[in-house]
């Protein structure tokens, strides 16, 4: 019997499956299993936040005990990891990025243990499973409006480092704008942070300053400068007309959703199939991993076409028979 199922279906053929119960498998769903969260940010920073938000979501449900450590430093990340292992978790879900061999290595001791971390590489050994957020199709959707409703032909876009999963969403951005405005140009400024809004502002203004009349707010504190210049501006990850001060400047935002990714790896867990795998499809807008905020106060100010177009090749988007291009490589400044 196949029981790599996602935890809807998954759910439903244990009730139909006679036999389940003896497996034990009824059981085991019944009772919560332990999860660590772990994360280098506060959880207030928007990509753990979404990690968080969907463990907060499974535990809502019954499904998890969930416990989590916040601002965890690469430096002591290993020890806090191997603190959980040996806590009695059965699932940890964090971040490798920079110390993804040493985090490989814990897996390895921990073989009991499901290992559910944002990586860039390849998935490893039986338990040690990879996710990145792969929002570059609501991206190209929020590229569309933007070259729809530029009068300058030049869009700005802000980021925290030149690495594939922002270099994705911003080559993303740029097709999907020029699939509609072949005239698009565009400048892109990397920080060189995560997290620090005054930079972000300062690169925003400059971008203005060369006339780029939309924005692409990668990072927190783009929205203000575009607030101060009386222009428009796109969100990444969060909904940052609602939730980043955005009410009148943000027209919308290319959501993250970790809520079906981490449902997959619990039931996975639950059902004593877990294996190493690549989430990236659970990040994808077919799986229900990416979507577009909605438009609020702009949907009478966007152009009847350009929403009609968002609108077409997001069905295309779900059905498969349209595919945004991934681009890891670093963006290049046309002007």
């Amino acid at each position: 019997m196949n029981w790599n199922l996602n935890r809807r279906s998954f759910t439903g053929m244990v009730a139909a499956t006679a036999g389940a119960s003896a497996l034990g498998v009824n059981s085991a769903f019944a009772a919560p299993i332990k999860v660590a969260g772990i994360y280098t940010q506060p959880i207030q920073q928007k990509w753990d936040a979404r990690l968080h938000q969907g463990l907060e979501a499974a535990k809502a449900k019954g499904e998890i005990e969930y416990v989590f450590s916040e601002k965890v430093a690469n430096t002591d990340y290993i020890r806090v990891l191997r603190e959980y292992c040996e806590s009695g978790v059965k699932l940890i879900v964090g971040e490798a990025f920079g110390i993804s061999k040493e985090a490989r290595k814990v897996a390895d001791e921990y073989p009991g243990i499901a290992f559910l971390m944002g990586d860039p590489f390849k998935p490893h050994g039986s338990n040690f499973s990879v996710f990145d957020n792969y929002i570059h199709e609501p991206c190209y959707l929020m590229g569309i409006l933007a070259g729809a409703m530029t009068k300058t032909n030049k869009l700005g876009m802000v980021g925290g480092y030149p690495i594939g999963e922002v270099n994705r969403l911003f080559h993303a951005f740029i097709e999907g704008a020029k699939s509609v405005n072949p005239d698009i140009q565009y400048k892109v400024t990397f920080i060189g942070s995560w997290y620090d809004p005054p930079k972000a502002k300062e690169a925003a203004f400059a971008q203005i300053e060369a006339g780029a009349d939309v924005l692409y707010a990668e990072r927190a504190g783009v929205v203000d400068a575009a607030r101060d210049k009386s222009i428009i501006a796109f969100g990444n990850v969060n909904d940052m007309n609602k939730e980043e001060n955005g009410t009148g400047v943000v027209v919308t935002s290319a959501l993250w959703h970790m809520e079906e990714a981490i449902a997959h790896a619990i039931a996975q867990v639950k059902a004593g199939s877990f294996k190493a795998e690549n989430y990236k499809e659970w990040t994808m807008m077919q799986k229900g991993g990416a979507s577009l905020a909605p438009y609020y106060e702009f949907d009478s100010k966007i152009p009847a076409e350009a929403k009609a177009k968002v609108d077409e090749v997001k069905a295309k988007i779900l059905s498969g028979d349209f595919t945004v291009k991934i681009t890891d490589a670093e963006p290049k400044s046309s002007f």
